[in-house]
């Protein structure tokens, strides 16, 4: 091979004595070929890819910078040269001898190369980033590779006269040209038309250089520092790393993937049925015994971890195993991509031991030649430059799998929770579900961070032992036999870590850290180099030997500590892909017994519909067989569980079908019987999402009487409404509700039970102007399932529903006739009313006829009673607020055209959820002094001293180490004196002990403080909670205030005692290399100054940016969840009007905002590690060099203790800043529970004065001038009341909505504190005893009825007060007791979140049962009969008045009847009584009340039967 390289160069290829002598340097045959030929042979490997754009973009070409032509330009200069020195060689041949051929290959390769350059530089403009990476590489190789020429030429021209002066000024000309373009290509270069897209995020055209040093980057970072960052100023995501490029990848994968673990599921299930030999296993038992075996089953599996359940076990078996390799297939890019550079870098992580050992070797050699360490020195930091960079990219790679797997987890659990069948839905709670995107996507996150650690750790683990052989030989099986013997006592202690995270969560991590800590303090390297000295005498520790070795198990350790860590952290993931794969791979909605066939003259049909909660469930809806006309206005009516609601569910496809089905033509809208209402403004909740066309939307808020509130809304339709709608009072929700679904225009309207929740009279006026023969919906399909009788006659066709099955339907009077059970129902309820109200809807409907004609005109008195109540607020409104709103509301059309113009002011109070409050800024000092306190102060002296003492011991053992080292010169040619090495042995592993002592004392006293401090905080965080006046929670989200339980909690648990330790740890570590490091080379100190420096700044302008980021990632996190449980919660309202997909879009938008924030963050810490790589690159270059320079003053050992320990420094000093911005990012934790336990409070619970003993025995209850406002900025509701109510005085309390009647009981609580007068019950004024006292005394039966997750009883009897016959004697009395009797489990049926599996109404019996058993003396009834029908209100009316007739009953009512025998009736009007008086003096009056009774149908007292 040489000879013919020979011949091709004319000169001698390779002599190695041109190496042995102090002027080295290569032979020009070895410099014209390998050295020319490498970086070209790279280039023409690689380059042709790069002109793929030219023929695949669709693009059009860019056009052209300056960049592009100063690069071309300089391209072309480079092939001139190529071009002359060619046609020098044709010039000289001619002249003399044949040249050699090496004269004529090489200018040629060059001259193609370059016009490959030219090339590639123009197929580069098809696309966004102009710049190549390859080219990139190219010229730092080719630079590199001709530095040998470079300074050979130049020394022989030194020497000599240049003999050959054009070739020599054609190769200085040539690398000046590629080092020209090296820099130019260093800059991006950006087209015009991409400025943009640059602006909105430049790393899309940032250049191969500002990619991999994410230089593109740090515009951001000087942004973040000069002020905090809001998330407008993040840049967004590229288009591959959006949250719907993302999971449409992942969507099309788990289908398939899903479809396949289906099929084994069959399968498995067929093999099991097959064993057990009997097919219908487990299905046999009645339901009672199944729930026992349940029990029984759950205990057992409490016993054994997992033992495998039956069928009837209470988790069925699910599609297993398509998870992973479904997010493998997704990602597999990134997989790839990422092992390689960790391949790199694994490999480079042992180059550098190598180097050391020859380092060490120079040193200790006098024959050496200088130019061999300066090599050394060059090499060392080449390498950790390499090294560094592969390791970023490694990272970046990692850690954007990490984000991209949990977005596109978060938007499949979103997509899976919008087309969940409801059988699947109950058996996960909204909070279950938040969890698995929250707690089971970010435990993928974080997993998918370190996968690579699997296969990494043990290559790294074989290779150090490899290398360790070769040091030390078998000896080495000593240290490895002690790491050997941690392993599995660490393997232990991680079991039983596991073990106590699933009892606590508190003390998991602890246990692993302080083991782990442990393994690293014991140095391994004392069991090696003792045998290594004992098992021979001649072995003598040398420092070549002892350095790499220490270098290499440095290099071992880190594997070793990450292994355990990244297998227990799988043994977690395992879990959550279970509850993924199970969620994820249950059963969707089957709509298919859904049909939407055209059948003239039908607009929904049922078809024998048969219908269930759950598959194998009681059917609720039993062959029902309907034909419901197109246009009709058809009523469903039947008592509380006779399956009105369950009706509906079926036509919106939210059962489970059984046999039969339904069809149905149009578009369907949907009222909830409980309306829900989105977090968002007055006007965005009625439009949903539709496009806005004003007049409808005028006429559909006028239709639906929301008028008179937009008024007294402080920003009309511009108010925000908040979480589920709570500054709403019930009838205004579901009037928004009712307007929403009237605005979507659809075709067909189901609407359940809409009119419950509104005064009788707003109900009549929304029957009237929406629902009825002449409202705004009298084209369309209406379904109307009602309690109220007094519409009956005006709907087309009535339908009767009786447990599930119709018993009868018809028009009114055929009902009537048919002396059914309908007929009896009426007789009962509705006789004499029906006169008066018929009488009435004829008037008022020829009002509305006229009404029609002029929309404009306000519906205005004469036209009939029914809008006395909305004439008169709207008088009292007050001027302020009539102006007000006059501009927000009469000239919408106006304001509209003018807020596109110019943004709203925010007026007062229109905003209601605050923003959650980002803290900007540096952390204050006194937030770590609070959590130090909290964890005591004497603890933490105590564990600083610990780590002081670790390092020492630290410090110590190395320079024993060094000294130790150099006996091997000390006793050259002698025997080694065995005490001599006793003696070395023994310090030395007294001093490892005490590392690892000091550590255990400082880690045990850590873990007992963080849990101390966490105890201390939670405590003042929940008692404080528990105390804040109703006001906060209705500005306050829950999902904040939950947040602050969980993850700042967690944060104070988990993160920031590990922050402590490990920012203690890393300081200390930091301290004692540069000591030792300054003590083998003094002149080091000055090298520290200018790199520290350079150090803080980095480090300032990084933790301001990197905190900021941290902060907008859990502001903007919070969004996701609120609107993934306001989706779950408000599922069958999305479905019915099929706006799943913008939900969708809108659920990946919010994704999106946080992925930014996320993915900024990643590479600000990015940014940062490899400038701070960089800086350690250059202490370990500058601690070689100076050993260097003072080669002859040196020992060997104490080189090796310097280099080694630079080389430990990079990771350390990386670790620092990242501790410490994470220490900085985490005490914000403390911060964030520090403000709510500053809250204000409201009273004591408890004060000195307390009300006497049996208070309230009469039950008297006095208003002294009494005003109320919500919040201190709030107009009053409560404009100074004054009225007595006698003892077992019966009061009924009406007005119209928002007239402060659920004010008024809010008062008696104390919810609401005075903001003037007084209330006095018995005497006492309520205002000076504490809020227990008070509210354990009053017993509320509440509008919405409040139920816990748990057992009936534990709702009913919440603290085990009573007995179980006085709790069924209470459920006897509130009408439950068959029902309850009938359960399976009867007292201890459970009830699920919020009372999901009970009807409304049912809800409200729960909650009479419970005031009946607490019997206090004043009872206080909220429009409790609202969701009932009016048989289970006359029942509950019933028992009332005959169980609390020696109490004090105030009673809210919308309907009329039932307080139309209470002793007085107090009208509100605008927080103000306008008339109190009993009943029938208030009929005679003719003023408010006898208006409303009279659109009540009540004329007289006589006539109500109840």
């Amino acid at each position: 091979m040489s000879a013919a390289l020979e011949e091709f160069c004319g000169s001698v290829f390779w002599n190695a004595s041109y190496l042995t002598r102090p002027d080295a340097d290569l032979p020009v045959c070895f410099q014209q070929t390998v050295l020319v030929w490498v970086p070209l042979g790279f280039f023409w490997i690689l380059a042709p890819w790069q002109l793929l754009p030219m023929w695949k973009s669709r693009a059009k070409k860019s056009s052209v910078t300056k960049l592009y032509i100063i690069k071309q330009v300089l391209a072309t200069l480079l092939m001139l040269t190529a071009v002359a020195e060619l046609a020098l060689v044709f010039v000289e041949d001619t002249e003399q001898d044949p040249l050699p051929a090496v004269q004529y290959t090489n200018p040629s390769l060059y001259i193609a190369t370059w016009l490959l350059v030219l090339l590639i530089h123009d197929a580069r403009r098809f696309c966004l980033r102009r710049d190549s990476g390859i080219l990139f590489c190219f010229w730092t190789l080719s630079l590199l590779c001709g530095i040998l020429p470079f300074q050979s030429l130049l020394r022989r021209a030194l020497q000599a006269p240049i003999s050959d002066v054009p070739r020599f000024v054609l190769f200085f000309i040539s690398y000046g040209l590629q080092l020209l373009l090296f820099l130019v290509s260093g800059f991006s270069d950006i087209a015009p038309e991409t400025k943009e897209i640059t602006k909105k995020n430049p790393e899309v055209t940032a250049s191969f250089l500002s990619s991999i040093t994410f230089e593109w980057y740090t515009s951001m970072v000087f942004k973040g520092y000069r002020k905090p960052l809001e998330i407008e100023d993040i840049w967004e995501l590229k288009g591959k790393d959006k949250t719907q490029a993302i999971y449409t990848v992942l969507e099309k994968n788990m289908k398939t993937a899903v479809r396949k673990a289906q099929a084994e599921l069959e399968k498995r299930k067929r093999k099991k049925r097959c064993r057990e030999g009997d097919p219908d296993h487990g299905n046999n038992m009645s339901k009672a015994q199944s729930q026992d075996i349940l029990v029984l089953e759950e205990k057992q599996l409490k016993r054994k971890k997992k033992g495998d359940k039956g069928d009837s076990g209470p988790r069925k078996d699910f599609p297993r195993g398509w998870l992973v390799k479904t997010l493998c297939k997704t990602f597999w890019q990134n997989l790839l991509l990422s092992v390689a550079f960790k391949l790199v870098h694994d490999g480079l992580v042992f180059v550098s031991p190598q180097l050391l050992k020859l380092l060490i070797a120079f040193v200790s050699d006098e024959e050496s030649f200088a130019w061999q360490g300066y090599l050394y020195a060059i090499l060392l930091f080449l390498t950790a430059l390499i090294q560094s960079l592969c390791l970023q990219q490694y990272f970046s790679l990692c850690f954007q799998l990490g984000i991209n797997v949990r977005a596109s987890l978060i938007a499949a659990i979103y997509k899976k929770a919008l087309t969940m069948s409801s059988a699947t839905r109950k058996e996960s709670t909204v909070g279950e579900t938040v969890n698995l995107m929250s707690a089971d996507a970010q435990r993928f996150m974080d997993t998918a961070n370190f996968i690579h650690q699997l296969w990494s750790s043990p290559l790294q683990i074989t290779l150090s032992i490899v290398f360790l052989w070769g040091e030390l030989g078998p000896s080495v099986l000593a240290g490895i036999a002690v790491m050997m013997l941690l392993i599995p006592i660490n393997g232990f202690l991680v079991a039983k870590a596991k073990t106590i995270q699933v009892r606590n969560m508190k003390n998991k991590d602890e246990r692993m850290k302080i083991m782990s800590e442990i393994l690293n303090g014991i140095k391994v390297s004392l069991a090696s180099f003792a045998v290594y000295m004992l098992v021979d005498e001649n072995n003598i520790l040398d420092a070549q030997k002892a350095f790499t070795a220490i270098s290499l198990f440095n290099v071992l350790r880190f594997p070793m500590a990450m292994l355990p860590l990244v297998l227990s952290s799988l043994v977690q993931t395992n879990v959550s892909t279970a509850r993924l794969e199970r969620y994820l791979g249950r059963e969707d909605l089957d709509t298919s017994a859904i049909h939407h066939n055209p059948i003239a003259g039908s607009a929904v049909r049922f078809s024998e519909a048969t219908f269930a909660w759950e598959q194998d469930g009681n059917a609720a809806i039993r062959d029902v067989t309907l034909d419901i006309a197109p246009g009709s206005l058809v009523a469903v009516v039947g008592a509380v569980g006779s399956g009105k609601s369950s009706l509906v569910s079926a036509i919106l496809g939210e059962m489970e079908n059984i046999k039969g089905h339904i069809n149905i033509q149009g578009s369907l809208a949907y009222v909830p019987q409980q309306a829900w209402i989105q977090n968002a403004t007055l006007k965005d909740n009625i439009l949903f999402g539709s496009e806005l066309d004003e007049a409808r939307y005028q006429q559909v808020i006028k239709a639906c009487a929301l008028l008179p509130d937009l008024e007294l809304l402080p920003a009309g339709d511009q108010t925000e409404i908040g979480e589920k709608g709570i500054n709403l009072s019930g009838g205004q929700k579901q009037r928004v509700s009712l307007a929403r679904a009237v605005y979507s225009n659809a075709d067909i309207y189901v609407l359940d039970d809409p009119l419950s929740a509104v005064d009788a009279h707003v109900g009549k006026y929304l029957f009237e102007h929406v629902l009825g023969p002449k409202g705004l919906l009298q084209k369309k399909t209406r379904i109307l399932v009602t309690h109220s009788i007094s519409f009956l006659p005006q709907v087309n066709n009535i339908v009767v529903l009786v447990a599930g099955a119709v018993s009868e339907h018809g028009s009114y009077s055929t009902l009537l006739a048919n002396r059914g059970a309908f007929a009896q129902f009426l007789n009962l309820y509705g006789s004499q009313e029906e006169d008066a109200s018929e009488k009435n809807t004829t008037a008022v409907a020829l009002a509305g006829d006229e009404e029609q004609g002029d929309e404009d005109i306000e519906p205005c008195v004469e036209e009939g009673p029914d809008d006395v109540v909305t004439m008169t607020l709207k008088r009292n409104a007050s001027i302020r607020q009539r102006e007000l709103s006059r501009s927000l509301s009469k000239s919408s059309t106006n304001s509209w055209k003018k807020a596109q113009e110019e943004p709203p002011k925010k007026l007062k109070g229109q905003q209601l959820i605050e923003k959650e409050a980002v803290e900007t800024g540096k952390v204050k000092f006194s937030m770590y002094l609070r959590y130090l306190h909290a964890v005591g102060l004497w603890y933490s002296f105590w564990v600083a001293m610990g780590y002081v003492g670790q390092y020492v011991a630290f410090v110590g053992t190395n320079l024993w180490l060094s000294a130790w080292t150099d006996d091997a010169q000390h006793y050259l040619n002698q025997t080694y004196p065995t005490e001599q090495r006793d003696l070395r042995i023994g310090v030395f592993g007294a001093l490892g002990v005490s590392q690892a002592l000091f550590l255990l004392f400082a880690t045990i006293l850590s873990a007992r403080g963080a849990m101390r401090a966490s105890r201390v905080m939670h405590q003042q965080l929940l008692s404080n909670i528990l105390r804040v006046p109703m006001s906060f929670f209705d500005t306050t989200p829950t999902g904040r205030i939950v947040n602050r339980f969980a993850k700042d909690i967690f944060t104070i648990d988990e993160t920031i005692p590990m922050s402590f330790r490990s920012w203690l740890s890393c300081f200390m570590a930091i301290i004692s290399t540069l000591l030792m490091i300054s003590l083998a080379t003094p002149f080091f100190a000055l090298i520290i100054i200018p790199l520290s420096i350079f150090y803080y700044f980095v480090l300032r302008f990084y933790v301001s940016t990197s905190r900021q980021l941290r902060r907008l990632d859990s502001v903007t996190r919070s969004p996701i969840y609120s609107h993934f449980g306001e989706t779950v919660s408000g599922l069958s309202v999305i479905r019915a009007f099929g706006h799943q997909e913008r939900f969708l879009q809108q659920n990946e938008s919010t994704m999106d905002i946080n992925q930014k924030s996320v993915y900024s963050w990643i590479v600000s810490n990015r940014w940062l590690a490899i400038r701070l790589e960089f800086i350690g690159s250059l202490v370990v270059f500058f601690s070689a060099l100076l050993a260097v320079i003072s080669k002859g003053t040196l020992e060997g050992g104490i080189v090796g203790l310097s280099v080694s320990s630079a080389l430990n420094v990079t990771q350390t000093l990386n670790w620092l800043v990242r501790t410490s911005s994470e220490l900085e990012t985490n005490i914000v934790a403390v911060e964030r529970v520090h403000e709510y336990t500053k809250v204000k409070n409201e009273a004591p619970w408890v004060t000195e004065k307390h009300p006497p003993h049996g208070w309230p025995s009469k039950g008297e209850i006095q208003f002294v001038d009494y005003k109320v406002r919500y919040r201190p900025e709030l107009e009053l509701v409560l404009q100074g009341i004054t009225c007595d109510i006698g003892s077992t005085e019966k009061v009924g309390v009406v007005g119209r909505t928002g007239a402060g009647k659920s004010s008024l009981t809010n008062c008696l609580f104390r919810v609401l504190e005075a903001a003037g007068g007084t209330i006095i019950i018995d005497g006492v004024d309520i205002a000076t005893i504490g809020l227990h006292d008070l509210r354990q005394n009053l017993t509320i039966i509440p509008q919405d009825p409040v139920l816990f997750t748990g057992t009936l009883r534990m709702n009913l009897d919440p603290f085990d007060q009573y007995t179980d016959e006085e709790v069924w004697k209470a459920l006897e009395l509130a009408h439950l007791k068959t029902y309850v009797q009938d359960l399976p489990e009867g007292l201890l049926h459970l009830v699920s979140e919020a009372g999901e599996n009970l009807s409304v109404g049912q809800r409200q019996l729960v909650c009479l049962a419970r005031a009946l058993l607490r019997k206090a003396k004043i009872l206080i009834l909220d429009e409790a009969t609202a969701a009932v029908d009016l048989e289970t209100d006359h029942l509950i009316q019933t028992t009332i008045r005959s169980e609390f007739a020696d109490c004090t009953v105030l009673t809210i009512a919308h309907r009329l009847h039932t307080i139309m025998d209470s002793n007085r009736v107090m009208v509100l009007q605008a927080g103000r009584i306008v008339e109190y008086d009993s009943p029938e003096e208030l009929l005679k009056k003719h003023g408010v009340f006898s208006a409303m009774a009279k659109d009540a149908g009540i004329t007289n007292i006589e006539t109500t039967v109840l």
